[in-house]
């Protein structure tokens, strides 16, 4: 019998998936996700609310998720202060299946998407999937973004989708309004989507600005979130998109049918009817985060400003053996970023705490803190 080679597309053949090394240790802190387990109230109201519509599910879901959407717009007001409806909103399998919907509308054969790294290196895999041209341009030295180059860089390329991710991955670094509405005017000129990827975002210190305070004056913004990452449900997949009905419109043209199970959608319903239990979780984080980064830059590392639930520290001469050593004393961090920067995702105090002893015992620290 004649062997049989998968006739994959050319493109893809030496490509490899995507995805943190799925690694087992007692401290997890490289993927971003909230460390604290479902609260208990919560989950017992999950438990309930899929027991109730369990013996429906049968039926095809809600393709169009308008409870949820509507639910979505409530909770946005209370946390934001942003007035919407939801005829602006878009929900679907975690902000990733937003994104490559985004890609699947706005991108294709002899288009360009435009981002600045460091950043989501999910996108420049959004642009293959649908054939879009993918360039970036090099973020400054503090990882913030050369506004009079992007500007200029929109002009030139002319883009279909602009993306800025605020606060960024890996860097936790947040773009002022001020930016934004530099580059969203441009994207006007070219008729280009501008996307603000604000997966963090709740996570933001007192006096950072949200993009959807720009939402009604700008047409070509779009702005995502994700309920994986303050909400605590990296496990349910639940993303969604923020924009005026004419773009929501685009994304819901290329959506499988069906592509939002019932009981995501009930999951999510119910979670969003518990934000102020988890709101006392993402207060925690936050103070977290700012404790995690005093210490080290008392320790004498570098540490990117973070918006998000998560810090990008260097630099050091080797990174894997740094990552490496605290591996084997059982707290599992990311190699991400630019070289010499590892990034640490807050856990909790005790998770925190385990991560400073570790990282006070790692080989290759030494002269890179002053130690």
């Amino acid at each position: 019998m004649t062997a049989f080679v998968p006739p994959i597309r050319a493109d893809l053949a030496l490509e490899v998936p995507y995805g943190a090394p799925q690694v087992f240790a007692p401290v997890l802190l490289n993927v971003n996700e909230n460390p604290f387990d479902v609260p208990a109230e919560l989950a017992q109201a999950i438990g309930a609310a899929v027991a109730a519509i369990a013996p429906n599910l049968n039926r095809y879901p809600d393709r169009e998720a308008i409870k949820l959407r509507a639910e979505l717009a409530v909770y946005l007001e209370c946390e934001s202060e942003i007035t919407v409806t939801g005829n602006q909103i878009w929900a679907a399998n975690g902000s990733n299946e937003i994104m490559h919907q985004l890609f699947l509308a706005f991108g294709g054969p002899g288009r360009i998407a435009m981002s600045f790294d460091p950043t989501y290196s999910m996108y420049p895999e959004y642009a293959r999937d649908t054939f879009t041209e993918y360039r970036t341009f090099p973020r400054l030295e503090d990882f913030s973004i050369d506004v009079p180059s992007a500007v200029a860089a929109i002009a030139r390329e002319k883009p279909t989708i602009v993306l800025l991710t605020s606060p960024n991955n890996p860097t936790g670094t947040a773009l002022p309004l001020t930016q934004m509405i530099a580059i969203l005017e441009a994207g006007l000129e070219i008729n280009a989507v501008v996307v603000v990827d604000e997966a963090y975002i709740e996570f933001r210190r007192s006096g950072t600005s949200t993009a959807l305070e720009l939402l009604g004056k700008f047409p070509n913004l779009l702005v995502t979130r994700t309920m994986s990452k303050a909400f605590g449900l990296a496990g349910v997949r639940l993303g969604y998109a923020i924009a005026s009905e004419q773009l929501i419109d685009a994304l819901r043209i290329v959506r499988l049918p069906y592509h939002l199970s019932t009981v995501t959608q009930v999951v999510a319903k119910t979670a969003l009817k518990h934000w102020g239990v988890l709101q006392a979780e993402v207060s925690i984080l936050r103070t977290e985060r700012d404790e995690l980064s005093s210490w080290l830059i008392e320790q004498g590392f570098t540490v990117a400003q973070s918006d998000a639930n998560f810090l990008l520290f260097g630099k050091f001469a080797d990174r894997a053996v740094v990552w490496q050593s605290l591996l084997d004393q059982g707290v599992l961090i990311r190699q991400t970023g630019p070289q010499g920067w590892l990034r640490v995702t807050i856990g909790t105090p005790q998770e925190n705490d385990r991560f400073r002893a570790a990282l006070l015992l790692a080989p290759g620290t030494e002269q890179e803190a002053g130690r």
